[in-house]
């Protein structure tokens, strides 16, 4: 069993081959290709953490769409000044498949 933990939109995420990730929007190139970079590598029994070895290795998945995130809201509110403020957030995602470990 291969798979990789790689780092991805300020967090670290595990992943095989074929499986589906959102993480933060990342633009792919022409082909709608993106290449993610390996912290941990694991094939079987052996472990890569090395950042020489993990310089050699490739995880490249492949853009499925962009979409957007659920919608957060921040309040602030202070008693007896009357000052309120409501503010909305939302992510803008990336969803990608996992193509390929090398």
């Amino acid at each position: 069993m291969v798979y990789a933990v790689v780092r991805a939109g300020g967090r670290q995420e595990k992943v095989e081959v074929g499986s589906i990730l959102v993480i933060d929007r990342i633009k792919a190139d022409d082909k709608g290709q993106i290449e993610l970079a390996p912290v941990l590598l694991v094939d079987g029994d052996t472990i890569t953490h090395d950042a020489k070895a993990l310089a050699k290795v490739k995880v490249t998945a492949e853009v499925l769409g962009d979409e957007r995130g659920p919608k957060v809201i921040i309040q602030k509110f202070k008693n007896k000044t009357g000052y309120k403020k409501r503010q909305g957030f939302r992510a803008d995602l990336t969803r990608v498949k996992i193509t390929g470990i090398k």
